[in-house]
């Protein structure tokens, strides 16, 4: 059996991985780089396998940097099976157009530009129609069945925790008559998700793909995130603010919603009493159309949800619903909520600030020092929401800088992610550990420091591996190649795309420099002829650059 990481390597998107084995070849994930701009980029890039050779997928969740590219697979010839929960099947159904439709917008903005310099227009990655045709091939299986996907190729998907119908995937091969087991966990949940089952404990495997996006953090837990919550909403309606929560459409939408609605039994005194009075004072908007039509398959999937969910239900009290709930569907009620006075929460994709709906919001009350900005998400390095996190004073918005006054908190107990302690709880629950540990869906410190704790605390080797790097495993674990003829010139391209990042933000703290210590002074004229004489030869290069001189 071999295995090719293709994506998610020593980055928390783009999760693919090639597996050849019993004479089939099958990918488990084919999602798309999210976040960074220099990442999207890759998404563009081909398959570094042939789509014809490909039988079957195993997709472990709907978020779109595990699924993502299957429209793609399937504009390219795919018409084998995708094999998945059926509430993954059900939020791919409406998570796969709405990326197309995302596809579709973005590439119509490049296209404007392209058609103004007389090039010819780019086609879109994917389109709405191309993902809604792709779920003609999606198959839908249960949780704990084991089921024969090809001759001597058997799987099992296990609740993983993380989102509605995630999975951790066992997969059992069986070559020269002899079977072994690899375990993929996809994503891990937070183990204290609202709604949500703590993920399964597998009892074995000989080998372990593992996530490692929390690998060197610890997660609050659940009684504090919920008084902190309250706490942040409350000292903000107290200003006459509002609360704008960036939130993932699918999955932590419906946490906080549930969360709002189950908020009152967490504490009986006075002072909470007070506040969640306050809160329920107020209308809670969910700004999203993907996270309403997501809220949906979750209303539909009720019988997946934990135990205390459940009893919550057959009460006959809808976790998803509370007096001040309001939807907002169309682009027009969500500019709407803009010009309301009222104070008010606000969730709206995306989480990460990217794109959507979200940066009206923020455009609108990011200047506003009585209003909060509350993250609740993992915010991938380079974002609009990473910087917000980070303590950015001033950020762009559709061109436009607008001055960071409001309120920014991050509540990472929300996280859908397991963090150290649980990663390595699900390392230790295995009663016939694994041989060897694969670390994937993780930046490089976390995986790091996950490594070298795994490695203290087991006797379990550990491979943290490069892109397109492929391993043969069996007894004595090593790597036999990587994908493509240079792997190295897939950096070349994120390489000039970081470069040029860079130099945007050098140059913006240059001309706050000039003015501040040069111009806004009493400064000699010869030092400011120098300075202009740089600046001149600084456009000359850039000139150059431009001109592809």
């Amino acid at each position: 059996m071999k295995v090719t990481f293709l994506g998610a390597t020593k980055t928390v998107t783009g999760s693919n991985f090639l597996v050849e084995g019993a004479g089939k070849k099958f990918l488990v994930d084919c999602g798309m780089y999210q976040g960074a701009a220099e990442e999207e980029y890759e998404n563009e890039a081909p398959f570094l396998f042939d789509v014809n050779e490909i039988d079957f997928v195993l997709l472990t969740h709907a978020h779109i940097d595990h699924s993502g590219r299957i429209p793609k697979l399937y504009n390219e010839g795919y018409r084998n099976k995708v094999i998945a929960t059926k509430a993954t099947c059900d939020l791919c159904s409406i998570m796969l157009p709405d990326s197309g439709h995302i596809q579709e917008m973005e590439v119509e903005w490049k296209n404007r530009k392209r058609t103004r310099k007389g090039e010819k227009p780019l086609p879109p990655l994917y389109t709405a129609e191309d993902a809604a045709k792709c779920l003609e091939i999606f198959n839908p299986v249960s949780y704990d069945e084991i089921v024969e996907v090809a001759p001597d190729i058997q799987v099992r998907f296990n609740d993983a925790g993380h989102m509605l119908g995630s999975a951790i995937i066992e997969v059992w091969i069986t070559e020269n008559g002899e079977t072994k087991k690899t375990v993929f966990t996809g994503d891990l949940g937070n183990n204290d998700i609202p709604l949500l089952s703590p993920p399964t404990m597998i009892s074995d495997a000989d080998y372990l793909v593992m996530e490692s996006t929390y690998g060197n953090r610890l997660h609050i837990r659940n009684d504090e995130k919920a008084q902190i919550f309250l706490d942040v909403v409350y000292e903000t309606l107290e200003k006459g603010g509002t609360v704008v929560i960036p939130s993932f459409a699918v999955g932590r939408t419906q946490e906080i919603l549930f969360e709002l609605n189950q908020i009152k039994e967490k504490r009986n005194d006075e002072e909470f009493a007070k506040k969640y009075q306050k809160l329920m004072s107020i209308p809670v908007y969910v700004d999203s159309p993907l996270a309403i039509s997501a809220t949906e398959v979750f209303r539909e999937n009720m019988n997946l949800f934990n135990a205390e969910t459940q009893k919550v239900i057959s009460s006959g009290d809808n976790p998803l619903e509370f007096p001040g709930l309001k939807f907002t569907r169309t682009a027009e009620e969500s500019k709407a909520l803009n010009a309301k006075e009222e104070s008010a929460i606000i969730i709206s994709a995306s989480g990460m600030c990217e794109v959507g709906r979200i940066k009206h919001h923020l455009k609108h009350h990011l200047w506003d020092p009585n209003s909060t900005i509350l993250f609740v998400g993992y915010q991938a390095p380079g974002t609009l929401g990473s910087k917000l996190v980070n303590g950015e004073k001033k950020v762009k918005i559709f061109g436009e800088e607008i001055a960071v006054n409001a309120r920014i908190e991050y509540i990472e107990g929300y996280s859908g992610h397991a963090d150290q302690e649980w990663l390595m709880n699900f390392v230790y629950s295995f009663t016939t550990p694994p041989k060897h540990i694969f670390l994937v869906h993780g930046e490089p410190e976390a995986q790091k420091e996950l490594k070298e704790k795994i490695e203290e605390n087991t006797n379990i080797l550990v491979t943290i591996p490069d892109f397109g790097e492929s391993y043969e495993f069996d007894e004595n674990i090593e790597m036999v190649g990587k994908a493509g003829k240079n792997v190295k010139e897939r950096y070349l391209r994120l390489d000039v795309l970081e470069r040029m990042n860079t130099l945007k933000e050098e140059l913006e703290d240059m001309s706050t420099i000039v003015k501040e210590e040069y111009l806004d002074k009493n400064t000699d004229d010869s030092e400011i002829l120098k300075i202009k004489d740089r600046l001149k030869e600084l456009e000359n290069q850039i000139v150059k650059i431009v001109e592809n001189k």
